[in-house]
This record gives structure tokens, sequence and C-alpha cells, in this order.
């Protein structure tokens, strides 16, 4: 191994995912010098392995599935997809798992990259590890960001890994359809992938330890999303999880707690994340390895005036929206200190992720989609407000029947009763991905229910539900 001159610049991060290269977009934009270190491709999890390539997946679902509710175009797409010219589209999304483009990017920022393996080597300064073994020494006059997100995590089951499973990667970059899937979990990957690849001719046994799907949001979602896995052909178990895993001459056999025992071609276990900070050097700075790193409103990590957790790693939201938020509020708030400005870390300030708390938005793609923004009924009472939902079926609007014949969904508002204002805000149906960020503006804007009111929804559109929601609650 061989050993450079230690090189210094104002800010270094750790990741080049899509919260990486916001943080250093933000602190490139204030005039700090900045490094970004990669060990695998610019870009992260969400170009290659999560976002654009489970979503590429999806669309042709999502829209055979709309065009099959349309008579006049119904008869058009009874048949099955085209297969691999779903996987070449996805392929292209993710650009072919290359990521020319991406340091195309870094490039014209003017930040430097260093690929390699990075470390925490004490306060404010970072080894890099080659792919030829030369090592690198960063410091960082100001901050070091910690955006290296997070893994998928496997249950300890005896020769789980003999068995090879997929995981959440090997989900989304498969290059042919697997003739009987297993998928074990009932969140957003386990309910996208069993949506998208029991539509691209696998058959698909979904395995869900839990009492439903979706548990982090409003039980209906669940069960609306669930009801169509299972019309659509998932073999859906609800209270089963996996006791044993084995592959023998190829074929996966898993036996769950009731006794079955189920074949497949391939196993996803969908089970959740831990983070990505095992081998990134925080035992050098009395931090633990392995460990999730609690950070403040402005992403600094506590306990330090210098290392900032953004993304994933922190905890507080896992989602690449939501990460790409706490990087654009990191690097702002690195740029203020660096030049001793004031620091707006109130509430809403700019320098402050006040999102994170109770106004983070998401949308699982499945068939219907799910979308919320907020605190569900659950997570508000148990905040302490005072509270009333209001739920209202879509097939009080018109614009639901125009949509599709059959439309099936629901909405729910969350109301704080002492504020008149929007805790959160629910809906399941096709095309609903599209109408949350309405609901987000509502929720951080903390807009009054009298105001809503003079917020005219155009007619017939889907986002008439919200006028049927004030009209629910009025009574």
């Amino acid at each position: 191994m061989t050993e450079s001159e230690s090189i210094a610049y104002d800010v270094v991060v750790l990741g080049a995912g899509p919260v990486g290269e916001n943080v250093a977009d933000r602190t490139r934009a204030a005039g700090l010098t900045t490094a970004v270190v990669e060990s695998e491709l610019v870009g992260g999890e969400c170009s290659y392995w999560a976002c654009m390539p489970s979503k590429a997946l999806l669309r042709p679902v999502i829209a055979q599935a709309d065009a099959r509710r349309l008579p006049g175009l119904a008869q058009a797409v009874q048949g099955p997809l085209d297969t691999p010219a779903v996987l070449a589209r996805r392929n292209y999304f993710t650009s072919n798992w290359k990521d020319d483009g991406q340091v195309a990017w870094l490039d014209g920022i003017s930040a430097d990259l260093y690929r390699g393996h990075g470390r925490l080597a004490g306060p404010r300064t970072v080894t890099v590890t080659g792919p030829d073994g030369t090592l690198t020494t960063l410091t960082a006059r100001h901050a070091v960001a910690v955006a290296t997100g997070t893994r998928a995590q496997l249950p300890d089951l005896p020769g789980l890994a003999e068995v090879k499973p997929w995981t959440s990667r090997e989900a989304t970059s498969a290059q042919e359809a697997p003739g009987r899937l297993i998928v074990v979990g009932g969140g957003v990957v386990a309910t996208e992938m069993a949506t998208a690849w029991q539509a691209l001719g696998s058959r698909v046994t979904l395995l869900v330890r839990g009492k439903g799907l979706l548990n982090r949001m409003e039980p209906f979602a669940g069960e609306l999303v669930a009801d169509a896995l299972k019309e659509a052909g998932v073999d859906v178990r609800i209270g089963t999880s996996v006791e044993s895993v084995t592959r023998e001459n190829g074929t996966v056999v898993a036996v769950t707690n009731t006794g079955d025992r189920i074949e497949a071609d391939e196993i996803l276990f969908a089970t959740g994340r831990i983070p990505h900070t095992d081998d990134i050097g925080l035992d050098t700075v009395g931090l633990e390895p392995g460990s999730w790193l609690p950070a403040d409103d402005t992403l600094l990590v506590e306990g330090t005036d210098w290392l900032y957790a953004v993304g994933d790693v922190n905890h507080r939201a896992l989602l690449t929206h939501q990460g790409k938020y706490q990087a654009r509020i990191a690097g702002a708030a690195i740029a203020a200190r660096a030049a001793d400005t004031p620091l707006l870390d109130g509430p809403w300030g700019a320098h402050a992720a006040t999102a994170d708390h109770g106004a983070v938005p998401q949308v699982v793609f499945t068939e219907p989609e799910a979308a919320a923004v907020g605190l569900s009924l659950a997570e508000a009472e148990q905040a302490g407000y005072r509270v009333r939902a209001v739920d209202v079926e879509f097939s009080s609007v018109a614009g639901a029947g125009l949509y599709a014949d059959g439309y099936k969904g629901r909405a729910r508002m969350v109301v704080d009763l002492d504020s008149e204002i929007l805790r959160g805000v629910t809906f399941v149906g096709p095309g609903v991905g599209e109408l949350i960020h309405s609901a987000t503006v509502a929720v951080v804007g903390q807009v009054p229910i009298s105001r809503l009111w003079h917020a005219v929804p155009s007619y017939p559109t889907l986002s008439e539900v919200w006028l049927r929601l004030l009209e629910a609650y009025r009574g």
C-alpha cells in the first residue's frame, strides 16, 4: 500500500448517492471546496438498486392495470407484459449500472471525486483506500458529512448465506423473471416487488410476519393493497414467518411457522435496513461502528461541531427525497457555520430539517398506489394531539369514475381539532401518487381548514376528493 500526501478541503462527503451529491452541490454553491468519496457507483442505491429501477419495473404494471379498466382499451391490453422489454427499459434508467453521467455532474460542479473505501481517521480526517491500494488522506477544515446510507438487513437463519437470497438489490436488477418467487416482508420493498414480479410472469408468494401490509400507514392502505395483490394472483399469507430456508438442487425451500413447505426459484427478504456505518471509522471519533448516527435539525451529529449525518444513516426518515431535503439543509448549515453567519435553525428555518418530524411524504408504487404525508391517526393520538379522522371513498368523486371503471380508493385526513389544521393525509387508489404533494403543502404550510375551503379543486379531477373531505368534516 502506498500513501500520498494529505489534501485539505473545506468539506469532505462520505458517500456519493443522491444525498451526498446534494450536500456537495450546496457546499460548492456556497464556494466551499468539496471532496466526495464513493466505494461503488456515483449515484448510489437510489439510482441503481432502489428508486429508479423499481419504479421503471412498476410503471408498465400500473399503466396496464389502468388500461384494463377502460372500455375501448381493455381488450387491447389483455396479454402479458413484454418482460424483456420492461427489463431493457429498466436497464436504461439505471444507465446499465454505469455512472459516467453522474461523475460528469460532479465534475460540472467542481467537486473532487475519490473512488475507494473512505474511513474516518480522527476528527475532520478521512482516509481513502483506492482500488489500487493507494491510501489518500483528506482533511476537512469545516465539516465531514456521512451519507453512506443503509443496506438490506437479513434475518439470522442458519445456512441463509448458502441459499443466496435476493435482497432489494437483486430484486431490482434481475435480468429475468423467476418462475416462482417467495417475498418475505410486508413493507414497501416487499409489496412493490411482489406487484412487479407477479405482473412480469413470476408466481409470487408473499409471507408477512405481522398483521398486515404497510403497517406504518393507515390500516386501510395495507388492506386495499393486499386485496389487489390477491386479485392479481399473489398468494398473500399474513401472520406467517420463515423458520428455515434451504436450497436443494437449485430450488429454494422455505418452511414457515405454520409448518408449510414452500418451494420457489428465488426468495427475496425485504425485512428492513441497517446503517452502512460498520466500517467507516466511527470508533476513531468515539462513536459505535455499525450504529445509527443521531443528528439535530441541522444534521450535526450529537456531541460534535464538525460531523454531519445526512440521509438514512441518521434514521430520521429513510426516504431518498427526504434525505435530499436533509442534504440541502445540511449544506446550507455547513456554509452558514463556515461563514460565521447567523444560523436559522428554528422550526421551518433555512437551516432546520423540520419536515422530518411530522411532514414526511411517501408514495408506495403498488397497484393501487398508497400515498401519505404527516401523521397517521394512531401516531397523532400517540403524540397527544386531539384529532379527528375524516374518511371518504374515491367513488364519491366524478374524476375517479372517469379515471377507470370500478375505481377503488379511499382518502383520510387527520384534523387537529384545536388548531383546525391537518396533521396527516392518506390517499389510496390508482394515480394518487400525484395527489400527495397538495397534501404535503397543506401539512407543511399548516393551512387552516377555513382557508382550504377556498382552494377550489378542478372538475372533474381526482383532486376533488379534497372537497369531499372538507364536506365530510363539516357534516
